[in-house]
């Protein structure tokens, strides 16, 4: 699924291809919609460099992240080599700053946030230069709630000059409302823990808050009939998911048309698919299926889904008939 970075500063400096054809596999989230690398992958175990040997960490020993950052892999990785090159094994360290052997693994390997007497021990036990105290201050916790494979282009629009999305599965992560991007997690594969639910919830709409925070930047979205017309709840659930579309597509820089039922085949049919263009001017996309996402730089492919998309929007409703129909749904329930 889909609302859905990956560390990225400077987010349109990146090389020519990088980050293209990608599609980590890495389980860690939502996608941007509820299909985005924010209604992705929502509860599994974050995926990464397994322990080594003796130190192989059974399920449910620690407390792992629920979506490890890119700062806690670093750290974690500079606090093994560290240790190698100290000459002390993973049980030994353990043993030395009174830590399980599994919280030191877990540590080196990013999946766990290390608490001030894990960093104060290390650093003493490591030579107390004070490259891990003042490093750890800088540890930040991952996007929780957005897939891997989806963080990169999460971060990218956040500065985008704008963003387009064609969806054709479900309603964008972007005009979600809660009752609606609940059942999307709450239907998920495997099950979210409660314990993540609310926090997926809160992203989500934490991101649509960008709609009205940044007024200049257009956001076009074309979506497909059926999307609305498929039930969820009951009909005060689907009422209010008709309103909160409504109500986020109101302002002059957010754009939705529908393509209606009866538009035949058209030139998206691949899938779904986003562009946006960077503060430099340049534009990317970003398409998602089955358990991964592809962050697309390469400029003819680009170009090839901007046109797709410009000749969907060509023969889908226009704003204003498209608003019309919302309302007639809602007024039919």
């Amino acid at each position: 699924m889909t609302d859905s970075g990956m560390g990225m500063e400077n987010h349109d400096d990146f090389t020519e291809g990088e980050g293209e054809g990608e599609g980590e596999g890495e389980g860690e989230g939502e996608s941007e919609d509820g299909g985005d690398g924010d209604g992705g992958f929502h509860g599994e175990e974050p995926r990464g460099e397994e322990p080594h040997g003796d130190d192989d960490l059974p399920d449910g020993e620690f407390d792992r992240e629920p979506d490890p950052s890119d700062s806690l892999r670093t750290w974690g990785a500079v606090c093994r080599a560290l240790r190698e090159h100290a000459g002390y094994t993973r049980e030994e360290f353990a043993d030395l700053i009174r830590f399980s052997k599994h919280t030191v693994a877990s540590v080196e390997l990013g999946r766990r946030m290390p608490d001030v007497a894990y960093v104060e021990r290390s650093e003493g036990a490591l030579g107390n230069t004070g490259a891990l105290r003042n490093s750890s201050k800088y540890l930040t916790r991952g996007d929780v709630g957005l897939a891997a494979w989806f963080r990169e282009w999460a971060r990218l629009e956040r500065t985008a000059m704008s963003l387009c999305t064609y969806e054709c599965r479900l309603i964008p992560g972007l005009l979600q409302s809660e009752a609606y991007a609940r059942a999307v997690f709450e239907g998920t594969v495997p099950v979210v823990l409660d314990s993540l639910l609310e926090s997926y919830l809160e992203r989500r709409m934490q991101r649509q808050r960008m709609l009205f925070e940044r007024p200049i930047t257009p956001f076009g979205f074309i979506v497909e009939e059926h999307v609305f017309r498929r039930r969820f709840g009951d009909d005060e659930q689907m009422r209010g998911m008709f309103d909160h579309v409504l109500e986020l597509t109101a302002p002059r820089n957010v754009t939705l048309q529908i393509v209606p039922l009866d538009a035949g085949l058209h030139s998206c049919l691949d899938g779904p698919v986003r562009l946006l263009e960077t503060p430099k001017g340049r534009w990317l996309a970003y398409s998602e299926g089955q358990q991964n996402g592809r962050l697309i730089s390469d400029p003819k492919e680009v170009r090839l889904l901007r046109q797709r998309y410009d000749t969907l929007r060509s023969q889908a409703l226009n704003a204003e008939d498209s608003r019309r129909l919302l309302e007639r749904l809602r007024g039919e329930l």
